[in-house]
């Protein structure tokens, strides 16, 4: 029998990412698409917590949310956890602009998954992916998409298409199914 496990998403992307990595585990994946209120906090994991133990315990059942971070090297960091609003708000030719005369264009994207339980127990993933930012925006999908690409990739997000990076993004969905493997505790 399959066991079950609910996605806590909107993003077709990661329910993509999610589906491949749960192959062969015998999992059963469903998504949840409800908007929780995203908390404001310094660190990925804590935002994907929330999410995750508000849907668990609203639909009583085992909930996976993933939150994903941008950290560029030569700002600091900047913009971290919030990276959504501000891939909403400011234009990929300001950070160009920012960058323009920056040599170090390296970033990452910090994954942080939580898989959550009804009680409010819950079990963590933590996943860097290497990026690099390029020097114009290239591609006509989204907004930062444009200008973020994989470290050893010369093609931003926008010019290639969705899925193909796939294997790339789901290691934290992998993780979670060798974890419910292992150890059974998933019901």
């Amino acid at each position: 029998m399959k066991k079950e496990l609910f996605l806590l998403t909107g993003n077709e992307g990661k329910l993509i990412a999610a589906n491949k990595a749960f192959l062969g585990y015998d999992i059963l994946l469903k998504q949840i698409d409800k908007d929780y209120p995203e908390i404001q906090d310094k660190n990925s994991l804590e935002i994907a917590k929330h999410s995750a133990i508000m849907a668990a315990k609203d639909f009583n059942v085992i909930v996976v949310r993933e939150d994903h971070s941008l950290f560029i090297k030569s700002l600091e960091g900047f913009p971290g956890p919030y990276t959504s609003y501000f891939d909403k708000t400011i234009p990929a030719k300001h950070i160009l602009r920012w960058l323009e005369n920056v040599e170090d264009r390296s970033a990452y994207m910090e994954l942080a998954a939580v898989m959550a339980y009804p009680d409010g127990k819950t079990k963590e993933f933590i996943y860097k992916v290497p990026l690099k930012l390029s020097k114009s925006e290239r591609g006509n999908r989204g907004n930062w998409d444009k200008i973020l690409m994989l470290k050893d990739s010369n093609l931003t997000f926008a010019e290639v298409e969705e899925g193909t990076n796939v294997d790339v993004w789901l290691k934290n969905y992998k993780e979670i199914a060798k974890f419910i493997k292992g150890n059974g505790k998933i019901s």
